[in-house]
């Protein structure tokens, strides 16, 4: 350890600019990393690491890291750019809160309706410690925030999702986990970074190559008769809700031990006519995209490399029909020479042209994928999916965003539109209709048409990207129409909501209109610091008010939930 650490001194302060402090580092990180591995093999469990992290041995060590973390934060940290400023990031509507236990909530307008039994749970990211140097939205410690409803009566409460990641870090004291969006910040920062992460790896404070190092910050999925917080850089993570309305995480999930994937999408897709799941992981080496399904008992059913796909693309979300799988080619994607340079390895590639690839969803391999270019489209979000004309055509809702280096580089700036896609799946060609020149994102349908034709979207209205000030239904069906709102709603000054989230009235009625139902989210008043849950008529033209929940403390922005009815 002592050469280690005199090695990341002379990285730090270098007596020159040549290239020989360079190879020393990439030296170091290859020498590590293989020892890291080696150890992998035989890893050490995680409470054994708890305890070694509790040890008289290791606090000499962790005094030193800690240190090496503040220097770095302190002294070669370039200025931070607002999008990893955690005084800009975390500030009014993505502040962090505390954990709040189950708490009784007060029902202010209205009343709530029995369809509604069950519980409405939102994830986003909420960091437990205050980061001392560069962070991004995407950094923060999953926290689901849960209102329980049963007889039109209402609890509410937050409670971290208990990933590796937070574990580590609550017993630590404060954040050590590297992040790709934001710990790569000028060559120095970067470098020593990389080492400080490598060392506490050899020291036993953390092995997120055995363990993960995910957040499960981003959404909520069931499949296999459970209920999982996800992240694209890990497994899901299994969570309960207790009959007190709390929360209650239940570990990593390895479905059942049918899976070498180390991570999976945030966005999987559930077919209602098999009860088998649809999923997909990319990397950052061939393959760059492997697609999966999930069997109703919640085992890896197959799995199959996109072999097609020839550069790196952080894709985020897909789609599912009847018959055909359909993948976003992006060009966001990543490039690992970009840390040699003191950069984020998530780039954007302007010379790459975006694609769609389609594939029959039971393929056993990626022969019969057909990519078709799609010049701008970077799709973000899948609202929909369904086959027309016998299965040749095949038709998309999709958000994408306009430009994708506003999206990545200045993420405040970035505009997101909706668009009808549909595909010539025999001829491999596309055509784009858009539904609205407003920027919409975070949308939804009546869960029962999920894979099937839709007539409904309904998606919030933003204002900047995460920031929604009120949310829209649009009318599919309305022939040759260059805005489809046909009901729209604004929360008013100073409040901000989130994902609709579409609750039928009676799901066991299959001949209810398609918006027979509800539209739930939560939404919050900066002007008076008080949060509601609000549930608002899918039907009526101005989306009117049905119930008003008023929540005990302030929930934050996030980005997207689930309703679990009570008898599932």
């Amino acid at each position: 350890m002592d050469t280690l650490f005199s090695s990341l001194i002379s990285v730090i302060f270098p007596k020159s600019m040549a290239v020989s402090p360079f190879i020393k580092v990439q030296m170091l990180m290859a020498h590590s990393t293989s020892q890291i591995l080696e150890k992998s093999k035989n890893p050490i469990s995680i409470s054994k690491q708890a305890a070694l992290r509790k040890s008289n041995k290791l606090q000499p060590l962790e005094i030193i890291f800690k240190s090496l973390d503040d220097l770095i934060s302190n002294f070669l940290d370039l200025p931070l750019h607002p999008n990893i400023d955690p005084s800009h990031v975390l500030s009014r509507y993505f502040a962090p809160v505390d954990e709040l236990p189950p708490t009784a909530c007060q029902v202010v307008e209205g009343s709530l309706p029995s369809c509604l039994n069950g519980s409405y749970i939102r994830n986003g990211p909420n960091p437990q410690f205050i980061p001392r140097g560069p962070y991004h939205l995407y950094d923060g410690d999953g926290m689901l925030h849960l209102i329980k409803i049963s007889q039109g009566e209402a609890t509410f409460c937050s409670r971290y999702v208990q990933t590796y990641k937070y574990m580590v870090e609550r017993e630590i004291g404060y954040p050590i986990f590297p992040s790709v969006f934001s710990s790569f910040n000028g060559f120095r920062a970067s470098m020593a970074r990389c080492v400080v992460a490598l060392a506490r790896g050899l020291a036993g404070q953390f092995n997120p190559l055995v363990h993960g190092l995910g957040a499960a910050n981003t959404s909520l999925a069931m499949f296999g008769g459970s209920l999982f917080a996800l992240a694209e850089s890990d497994l899901p993570y299994e969570i309960e809700v207790t009959s007190s309305g709390d929360i209650a995480t239940l570990g990593r999930h390895f479905f059942h031990n049918t899976s070498r994937q180390l991570r999976m999408t945030a966005h999987p897709k559930f077919d209602p006519k098999t009860r088998e799941t649809f999923a997909f992981s990319y990397d950052i080496n061939r393959p760059f995209l492997t697609f999966f399904r999930i069997n109703p008992d919640g085992r890896i059913q197959a799995t199959v490399p996109i072999l097609s796909l020839e550069k790196s693309s952080m894709t985020h979300d897909f789609a599912v029909t009847e018959n055909y799988a359909i993948f976003p080619d992006l060009q966001i994607q990543f490039n690992l020479k970009e840390i040699t340079r003191g950069r984020s390895p998530v780039v954007i590639d302007p010379c790459k042209v975006p694609r769609i690839g389609i594939m029959p969803k039971y393929a056993n391999d990626d022969r019969e994928m057909s990519w078709i270019v799609a010049s701008g489209l970077n799709i973000l979000h899948v609202m929909n999916a369904w086959e027309e004309d016998g299965g040749d055509t095949v038709v998309m809702v999709a958000s994408y965003a306009v430009s994708a280096e506003q999206a990545w580089e200045n993420h405040d700036l970035t505009q997101f539109r909706m668009e009808k896609i549909v595909i010539n799946v025999k001829a491999k060609t596309l055509e784009r209709h858009p539904l609205s020149t407003k920027i919409l994102e975070f949308g939804g349908v009546n869960p029962a048409y999920a894979g099937k034709k839709t007539r409904y979207i309904y998606s919030a209205m933003l204002e900047t990207p995460e920031m929604s000030v009120g949310l829209v239904k649009l009318d599919l069906s309305i022939p040759d129409c260059d805005d489809c709102i046909v009901s729209s709603r604004l929360y008013g000054p100073g409040c901000i909501g989130g994902e609709p989230i579409f609750v039928p009235n009676d799901p066991k009625n299959l001949d209810a209109e398609e918006d027979d139902g509800y539209l739930i989210t939560y939404v919050h008043n900066e002007n008076t610091d008080e949060s509601i849950f609000l549930v608002m008529d899918a039907k009526s033209p101005d989306l009117d008010t049905v119930a008003v929940v008023k929540l005990p403390r302030r929930v934050p922005l996030g980005f997207h939930g689930i309703f679990v009815p009570q008898d599932t």
